[in-house]
């Protein structure tokens, strides 16, 4: 591994594309999840009993029994404790989706879905991803023709589940503004590193800077300027955290060819120095 990606990537067989398996504390996959790694595919998780507790982008968060939850690529995740937790997991490549079931991943507000399921929906994923296990069994193997269509139907109906419980905010925004919000965001995820002004994003989407502040701020509480500093935050705090890069080459990888600005800027938003926020909450080797 290079000097500058020390976060372990987790790859696909792309001879399937979709693995699908249970899951408890020990599990290789689960026990190799207890170090900082990203995955170059999506990663479905449904929490079936006990607690699993995860750092999503250095965000901690317990999941209890009855939750799903929808990774995307490259996000940096890391499992912190399983408490009797057990459950299914599948981890696929967008190409094996619907289109419509691949654009509700794609235009999603958040990075990671986390659904707590009702009762009905819980039964429903259990027996859904049972399904998917005993295909394998059934067919002596893996055949696309009949697993795409209920991955599909299972990435959709997450969907479902997630959007309802973001339904209330969304209805008061209108739905123009959620689509123009999801627009926004995609290309800030595709663009942060190139473009740091709310106008560049406004410009790429034929509205006014100040239409665009307004729809964000409805649908999403935070400014345009917020939202992209955001990003770059995050990404920033990745690298100081999992990589061995220096502060002025993560300075030039964000796009900050004046290495001075970056550590003020990020010095403002994280309220401690690049170079102090990294010896503070790097874990030090054993």
């Amino acid at each position: 591994m290079s000097k500058h990606d020390t976060i372990l990537l987790n790859s696909m067989d792309h001879c399937s594309s979709i693995a699908v398996g249970i899951w408890d504390g020990s599990t290789p996959g689960i026990i190799k999840a207890l170090n900082p790694h990203r995955h170059d595919h999506y990663t479905c998780m449904f929490v079936e009993s006990g607690t699993l507790e995860v750092l999503f982008d250095l965000e901690r968060l317990t999941m209890s029994a009855g939750t799903l939850f929808v990774c995307p690529p490259n996000q940096v995740h890391q499992i912190i404790k399983v408490v009797g937790a057990t459950g299914y997991y599948i981890s696929f490549e967008d190409r094996h989706l619907t289109e419509s079931a691949k654009g509700a991943l794609e235009s999603s507000l958040a990075d990671t879905w986390i659904v707590p399921l009702s009762s009905i929906e819980h039964a429903w994923f259990k027996s859904a991803l049972d399904s998917m296990i005993k295909l394998k069994d059934m067919n002596g193997g893996s055949r696309m023709e009949v697993e795409q269509p209920l991955l599909s139907a299972i990435i959709a109906q997450a969907a479902l589940s997630f959007e309802s419980s973001l339904m209330e905010h969304s209805t008061k925004a209108g739905p123009r503004a959620v689509s123009i919000a999801k627009k926004f965001r995609n290309l800030v995820k595709a663009d942060f590193r190139i473009l740091k002004r709310p106008s560049e994003y406004a410009e790429k989407l034929h509205i006014s800077v100040a239409h665009l502040n307004d729809v964000v701020k409805k649908v999403t509480g935070h400014s345009v300027s917020q939202l992209i500093q955001k990003e770059l935050l995050n990404e920033a705090q990745r690298l100081l955290y999992y990589s061995e890069m220096t502060v002025k080459e993560i300075s030039y990888h964000l796009g900050y060819q004046d290495p001075k600005y970056f550590i003020r800027l990020f010095t403002k938003k994280a309220g401690r120095s690049p170079s102090d926020y990294r010896k503070t909450y790097r874990p030090q080797p054993n």
